[in-house]
Parts: structure tokens; sequence; C-alpha cells
């Protein structure tokens, strides 16, 4: 058994923390001169769930991504977490509130092992100094220990335990992967903002993290929103889907009413007059196959 199921074994109905609220996203626009990248968008994330946001290139899904995690500000609207708004927020102060963030493009460091970018994320959690840690007193001794087994925690929960000495870089694609998003649990989030997880990933890969995906939700009781475009992934690992199409919310509903939506079928393929709109959906978003990166 991996150790993301040894984690999950217990928990296979899924249970909310009581300290996760609710995302509620109230008409965000993003204006970048005289081009709107959102228009009035607005929908909640209901707490402990799996929340999709898809749409065609260009919908808007990054931009929205980047509000969420304070990239952007918005030009207009909030986005509320509980009593927190993340729209005035820096990123850090996002992160200071429990939101985490796994980026599509691997932000690590190719020569550091899995453990060191691990410990990256549990930056804002260390109260001791600079000076504390350089002097090996005993109170940033203990704090090293407890942060370096919270890490090996997460590294078995995510498969990794075995690599935590690894250097990144000489890592598998869908490895690297798992570090990225095993790092971003590493702030002990209560909400996980997933940006294009299984891009570039093949069939087994993609499979292995929607597992881990359902698992952390499972296992940590919190929220997920993700971005992505593998719409077999999405359609049977969300709770809930929200459609962007050119910066609009376009339909918000359980994967199946999504599926059926005419105004979703006009989004990806143009026209509303398909058979059967479910599939036609899954294939006008399925992936084309791509070449492993390095």
């Amino acid at each position: 058994m991996s150790g993301a199921h040894r984690a999950a074994a217990g928990a296979r109905d899924t249970t909310t923390r009581s300290d996760v609220p609710p995302v509620e996203v109230d008409g965000v626009s993003v204006a970048f001169g005289a081009i709107k990248a959102l228009n009035d968008v607005s929908f909640t994330v209901a707490p402990g769930t799996i929340h999709a946001v898809i749409g065609p290139n260009g919908a808007g899904k990054s931009t929205l991504f980047n509000v969420l995690s304070g990239v952007y500000r918005a030009t207009a609207g909030e986005v509320r977490f509980g009593d927190a708004r993340l729209s005035a927020m820096r990123p850090f102060q996002i992160a200071g509130v429990g939101v985490a963030r796994a980026f599509q493009n691997i932000a690590l460091s190719g020569a550091q092992t899995v453990a060191e970018n691990l410990m990256l994320g549990r930056h804002h959690l260390t109260k001791a100094g600079f000076l504390s840690s350089g002097l090996r007193l005993p109170r940033a001794t203990r704090e090293g220990r407890v942060h370096g087994e919270r890490i090996r925690e997460i590294a078995e929960f995510l498969d990794l335990g075995d690599k935590l000495h690894t250097p990144v870089g000489v890592l598998s694609y869908g490895d690297q992967k798992r570090v990225e998003v095993a790092r971003a649990l590493c702030i002990e989030p209560r909400l996980l903002l997933l940006d294009e997880p299984v891009a570039g990933m093949n069939a087994q890969e993609t499979d292995r993290m929607a597992d881990s995906i359902r698992e952390i939700r499972a296992a940590l009781g919190i929220s997920v929103i993700l971005v992505e475009h593998d719409m077999g992934m999405v359609m049977s690992l969300a709770d809930r889907v929200t459609v962007l199409d050119f910066g609009r919310r376009i339909a918000d509903g359980t994967p199946a009413q999504v599926q059926s939506d005419p105004e979703v079928i006009r989004a990806y393929l143009g026209s509303g007059t398909e058979d059967n709109p479910a599939d036609a959906v899954a294939a006008a978003h399925t992936p084309e196959p791509t070449e492993r990166q390095p």
C-alpha cells in the first residue's frame, strides 16, 4: 500500500476541518488596459470540496488563480476566505491565512534535495530567528526536529519518503510534480490551489495524481481549487465545476450539469447541437499526447 493510501486508510469518509471556511469570489473583474481578462466573475467554493475551474484557452483561468494567490489585484469585486479578504492581501499574507498554491510550471530548486525544497514550504511557520538557527540554540534545534518530522510525514503521504535526500533535478517529471504539491502541503493549508497538476503527465501519472488529490481532501479535510485541462480527470474528481469563457462565468454546477450545459458546448465547440454533449466537452478538451519533459 502506498504512503498516501496508508495515510488515508482511516479517512475514506471525507470530513471537513472545522476551521475551513468557504471561498467566496464576488464580482471579480481584472482589466489590463482596455482588455478585460475577468468580467464580474462570482462563485462559491464550499468547505472541504474539490472545485474545478475550466474553460477554453484564454478564458481567464490563470488570471483568476493569480487573483486568488495575490499575484494580481482585482480591478473590481473581492475574494473572501472566511474573514480574510484575499483580494486585498499580498502573497505572503495569503499564505499566512492558510492558502497554498502548486504551480503549473515546476518552481523547484533542481540542485536541492526533496527535503530542502519541502523545508522552504515551512518558512512562514518557523519562529526561530536567523541567529538562533546559526548558533544551533536549543529552541532552534527543537523546532528543526519538528519541521523535519512533518516534512517526512508529508513526503510519505505523497509516496516520496524514499526520495527525501535525492536532488529534485534527477527525479522523473511525475515525481517533481508531486514534490510541488508536497511543498504546498508543507504550508499546512486550509485551501490548496492546484494549477494544472497533471499537465504533461502520462495516463499512469495522471491517475496517481488524481488519487493523491482525493486522499489529500479526505485525509486533511481541506478545500481544493484546481485549474485543469484533463476533462476526464476533472469530471471524475470535482464536486463542483465553474466554467469560464472570455473572462465570464458561463456555467457553475456539478460535473453532470456542466457537461450538458448548452453554453459550455458552444464555448468548446462553437455549437450546441451535438447529440452527446457530455462526450463532446470531454473530447474537445482531451489533451494531445505530449513528450515527457526532462
